[in-house]
This record gives structure tokens, C-alpha cells and sequence, in this order.
């Protein structure tokens, strides 16, 4: 049987502990305390008998004796033929204490001993009054002290290792709880906490502690599953976004190519070969370009960033207006040295895209312009055409906006031109927004970080 919390365990071990060192700690200061009251006894015993010696030498002694040190009140001078000379008056009437007699090579001599029933057990000092053979001896001491005087120092000594073990039990057990005290917290915190609710954290305790330390290893473990849930919740919404634009935008062009086939396949005599295939045909280039561009979409949305190399803007602007149908129609103002960080093929296709939307919706001319402004590279496209109005000048980054007739898919568009140099522009650190043009449509302004050495 042993306790099953971490509290109870360490306050059972402190317990065992504290006994294995305050119990043998008391039993031998207990000895050394009843050790240290005998020698003191022996000592003014042999104080007490050499002043005795010293009187009977000088002739002052008188009988009866008076001690001179208090507790030591057993005092004889017994002759070498063992009578007594003098005495005090605890002894009075009484034959010698002791028989023992010190030589005088030895003249002093501590004495136990229990000869004399009226007294009991005596702890006595015999000396010897000088060193000839028939010297006398002088016997002083008191009588030893009795088992409930010697039980009453134990019993202190008992109490006092007793009340050490319980102020160590009880103080352990204290603060042992404050301790364990945040560990419970966090458990109950985290208890609380599933896996659809992982904004909540543990409490963190004050101080560099384990404890501490371990509290903040779990929020951050906790922000980190957040943060996944999170990434998996955006992956899971793009998955359905696709599937649900895919299916909206495919439907109609399929939806048209059958109707056309079984058109033919009901009347083959009414129909016209070539017109048919061009349609077809036609309907087949829009859902390509539709997959494509979804695609691509995808695939920018959902890879990291990646590390591009410098490129020189205007270059990128040069080469794509030169491919153009009608590059005359582009009016250029590109100034030269503006270098960015650009995975190029996807920098390529912000330019195209934009170009085909401006293309697509100006009357009669396109502006293009490459600049510096502080510590950005801007790209901006005007056309002048109707323009976008403030409220969907952000809609028209989403996928498959239609704002009106005159930006409908009819003009060849997938309707995910813009929302692919969107997350192009954005995988590669910058912005882009749509604006009112001085030209008097609408203008597009992609802003870039310049590369390091750009000035």
C-alpha cells in the first residue's frame, strides 16, 4: 500500500525520511545529555572532596561537614581502618559509603555504588588526603538521579523528535499542494479543451519553474494545433471552393457542347459539319482554359513561398506587350533598373493577365508603367474603358465575378484572370488593388518589395 498521488508519495517519502534521521538523532543526544549530567556530577563530586582533603590538611575541618557545592551533600572522611571521622548531616550515623580506597599513585577515584539501602545508588569521587599508606579517604557525592528524572529528559527528547517529523509532514504536504497546485490547473484546462475549441490556453504560473516552463510548452504546443487546424480548415474550404467553381463554370460550357452533339446526332442532314466542329471546338478551348487557370490557382493557393531570383520588371513588361496581337495599342512608360524577387513564369502571367483584362475592356489604348516608389517596385495598368465601381473595385478579385455586361465571360474571359495575379502578387510579398483611372477606366496597381540592390 502506498499513496497514488505525487503528493502523497513525497510526503511519505519525507515522512521516512525525517524518522531515519530525527529518531536516531534523539536516541544519541539523549545519550550525550545524560552522558553530559554524569560528568558533571563526577566533577563537583571531585571538586567538593579535594576542598574536603584541603580543610582536613589544614586542620579546619569540622564535624559535622558543610558542603560547599550545592547537590553534592554525601561527604565522609573514613580512616585507613575504615571508621568514619567526619561526616555531613545527610550521612550522619552512617557507616563509610564505599570500601574503595584509591592508591597513591592514583589518588582519586569515581565510585557507583548501591551499599546502603537508605540511600540507594550513589554516585561518590574518593580521594585520598595525602599519600602515605594509612591516609585517610574523603568520599563526596550525591545520590543518582532516578529513572523518572532520567525518563523526563527521554520523554523531552521523544516530544521533540515527534513534533520535528509532524511540522515536516505537515509542512511537506502544504507546500507540495502550492506546488502541484498549477499542475492541476493545467490538467483541468486541458481537460476542458477539444479538439473544435483549441483557442483556449493553459494558465501559465509565474517564474522560471519546470512547472512553469512546462505550461508554456503546452500553449505553444496548443497554438501550433490551432494553427494546423486552421491551415486544414483553409485546404478544406479551398478544396470545396474548387470543386464548387469547378462544377459551376464547366457545367455551362459542357452543358452547351451536348446540346450541339445531340443537335447533330438528331439531324445530321441539317447539320453543318465545319460549324459544328468550330463550336465544339470553341466550347473545348473554354473549358481548357477554365481547368487550366483553376489549376493554376490551386497550386499558387496552396504551396509556400517560394524563394525567386531578381528580374527586371520592365523587361518582364517589354517582352510580354511584344507578343501582343496589337503591341501598338500598349503605350509604355517603363523605367529601367526596377528589379524585384520573382519566380519569373508566375510574374509572366500577372503581366499577361492584366494585359488581358485591360486588352479586353479599354475603347482604344492601354497604358502601362514601371516605377519606383520608396522601397517598392509599382506595376500599373490602365485602360479607358468604363472602369470599376468603388463597391466591386475588391469583388473583382474573386473567382468568377461577373460586374456587368460589359465584363461578362462573353468577352473571352475565364473570370480568374485577376484572382490568379492576386495570389501570385501576394505569394511573392506584395499588394495589388483596383482603382479609377486617369484615363477613365480602371487602373490596376501591383506594388512588389525592390531586390537589396535596387537603388
Amino acid at each position: 500500500m502506498h499513496p497514488r498521488s505525487i503528493r502523497g508519495q513525497v510526503t511519505a517519502l519525507v515522512t521516512l525520511l525525517a524518522m531515519l534521521l530525527l529518531v536516531p538523532t534523539g536516541v544519541v543526544a539523549s545519550m550525550v545529555a545524560h552522558q553530559s549530567v554524569t560528568n558533571s556530577t563526577w566533577l563537583e563530586a571531585r571538586g567538593e572532596a579535594t576542598k574536603v582533603a584541603a580543610a582536613y590538611r589544614l586542620g579546619h575541618l569540622g564535624d559535622p561537614v558543610k558542603p560547599g557545592t550545592p547537590g553534592i551533600d554525601l561527604i565522609q572522611v573514613v580512616a585507613h581502618d575504615g571508621h568514619v571521622i567526619a561526616s555531613s548531616e545527610a550521612v550522619r550515623g552512617l557507616p563509610a559509603l564505599s570500601t574503595a580506597r584509591p592508591s597513591p599513585q592514583d589518588p582519586q577515584e569515581d565510585v557507583q555504588t548501591c551499599a546502603q539501602p537508605r540511600l540507594g545508588c550513589v554516585h561518590i569521587s574518593a580521594l585520598r588526603v595525602d599519600t602515605t599508606p594509612d591516609s585517610p579517604v574523603v568520599y563526596a557525592g550525591t545520590r543518582a538521579p532516578r529513572q523518572s528524572a532520567t525518563g523526563l529528559l527521554d520523554s523531552i527528547f521523544a516530544a521533540q523528535g515527534v513534533v520535528l517529523i509532524l511540522l515536516a509532514v505537515a509542512a511537506t504536504w502544504r507546500i507540495t499542494g502550492r506546488t502541484l497546485r498549477p499542475v492541476e490547473a493545467i490538467r483541468s484546462e486541458l481537460a476542458a479543451i477539444n479538439v473544435n475549441e483549441l483557442g483556449s490556453r493553459v494558465p501559465e504560473p509565474p517564474g522560471d519553474d519546470e512547472i512553469a516552463g512546462l505550461a508554456r510548452t503546452i500553449n505553444a504546443t496548443l497554438a501550433r494545433l490551432e494553427h494546423a487546424k486552421d491551415a486544414m480548415e483553409r485546404a478544406l474550404d479551398q478544396q470545396r471552393q474548387f470543386a464548387a467553381d469547378a462544377s459551376h463554370e464547366l457545367r455551362t460550357p459542357v452543358a452547351g457542347l451536348r446540346a450541339q452533339l445531340e443537335e447533330a446526332q438528331l439531324h445530321p442532314d441539317q447539320t453543318d459539319l465545319k460549324e459544328l466542329l468550330d463550336h465544339t471546338l470553341r466550347d473545348v478551348d473554354r473549358l481548357q482554359a477554365i481547368i487550366t487557370d483553376l489549376l493554376l490557382l490551386e497550386r499558387v493557393r496552396g504551396i509556400a513561398p517560394q524563394p525567386g531570383q531578381k528580374d527586371d520588371l520592365a523587361a518582364i513588361v517589354r517582352a510580354e506587350v511584344a507578343q501582343r496581337p496589337d503591341p501598338d495599342r500598349i503605350r509604355l512608360r517603363l523605367a529601367s533598373g526596377v528589379t524585384v524577387y520573382a519566380i519569373h513564369t508566375q510574374m509572366n502571367r500577372v503581366v499577361t493577365n492584366l494585359l488581358d483584362n485591360a486588352e479586353r475592356h479599354a475603347r482604344q489604348k492601354v497604358l502601362v508603367e514601371v516605377r519606383r516608389n520608396g522601397r517598392e517596385a509599382e506595376l500599373v495598368v490602365d485602360d479607358d474603358g468604363d472602369g470599376i465601381a468603388p463597391a466591386d473595385r475588391e469583388r473583382v478579385f474573386e473567382r468568377f465575378t461577373r460586374l456587368d455586361s460589359a465584363r461578362s465571360r462573353d468577352r473571352g474571359g475565364t473570370g480568374l484572370g485577376l484572382a490568379i495575379a492576386r495570389d501570385i502578387v501576394l505569394a511573392h510579398g506584395g499588394t495589388i488593388e483596383a482603382n479609377g483611372s486617369p484615363c477613365g477606366g480602371a487602373r490596376f496597381v501591383v506594388r512588389l518589395p525592390l531586390a537589396p540592390s535596387s537603388p
